[in-house]
């Protein structure tokens, strides 16, 4: 992938992921359920037990550190981490509701931790890798700060076949004329996703003893208008071309929407969407 400007990439990855992290926080209960399947896999590869040191990469609400957190205890401490002040005020605020003492909250950007080196026991990262410019710098980075034997769980979102619930929202946009069709080689959501190329990078970057599998979280909504709402909460590259729309041009986008997703949707009017996500863990 060659990317022009890489920092203004990069600066702009994290104005928008600041400007979502109202959303995150607004919905973090919905996105802990959906996500649980993924976390679940994670932690059961992350070789946790109690005393462990662990880093939680792009934490956004915290949700897959924080379940590490528990089986961490006694003596075990859980570093959460994002890379805006936005995010990590909003995995505060979840931490203090699930009253949890064994967590520091750090500002950390997934290609520059920092940390020491050979100073946590496992690093965990959960859809967060694929929104870095330079993965392989970033993997580098979490093996650098693992001590000898430690371990990384990851998860990415597998190809877009495979998750129409997150394209059929751009796709509705792109074919009514309100965006362009999103580049594939820059970093975002699938920027992982082809065949072998999460395992590649995981091996580029020194990782040994690396598993890749694959999990079908839940993606279930009551109604279109829900699946909608949730989608303009949790995504600013939504949320930036469709609320600025005039009614009548949000209606008809919510019809193409509609369209696009009728395959999914029930007699009732409820949603179930199938998805997949790529999770993988190595040892360092």
């Amino acid at each position: 992938m060659s990317i022009s400007d890489p920092d203004a990439v990069r600066a702009e990855i994290l104005e928008r992921w600041g400007r979502a992290a109202a959303g995150w926080g607004k919905r973090a209960k919905s996105v802990r359920a959906f996500g649980l399947p993924v976390s679940a896999w994670m932690l059961d590869h992350a070789g946790l037990q109690p005393g462990l040191r662990v880093l939680e990469l792009a934490a956004g609400p915290g949700e897959t550190g924080f379940l590490a957190a528990e089986l961490i205890r006694p003596g075990g401490s859980l570093v959460c981490s994002d890379a805006t002040d936005e995010m990590l005020e909003v995995a505060r605020a979840r931490a203090e509701e699930l009253g949890l003492e064994n967590v520091e909250f750090k500002r950390i950007e997934l290609e520059w931790i920092d940390l020491d080196t050979a100073s946590v026991d496992a690093v965990l990262c959960k859809w967060g890798l694929m929104f870095a410019v330079d993965p392989e710098a970033a993997l580098r980075e979490m093996r650098r700060v693992l001590r000898p034997g430690g371990r990384v769980a990851l998860a990415v979102w597998d190809e877009p076949p495979g998750n129409p619930w997150a394209t059929i929202t751009t796709r509705a946009l792109v074919e009514l004329g309100h965006t362009k069709q999103p580049d594939p080689d820059a970093p975002g959501m699938f920027a992982l996703a082809p065949p072998g190329r999460l395992q590649g990078v995981l091996e580029a970057a020194g990782f040994v003893d690396v598993v890749v599998e694959s999990v079908e979280p839940p993606r279930a909504f009551d109604s279109v208008e829900e699946y909608i709402a949730e989608t303009d909460d949790l995504s600013s590259m939504f949320g930036d071309v469709f609320d600025p729309l005039s009614d009548e041009q949000r209606t008809t986008v919510m019809a193409k929407i509609t369209e696009l997703a009728r395959p999914y949707i029930g007699a009732d009017g409820a949603l179930r969407f199938p998805a997949r996500s790529l999770v993988a863990a190595a040892d360092a």
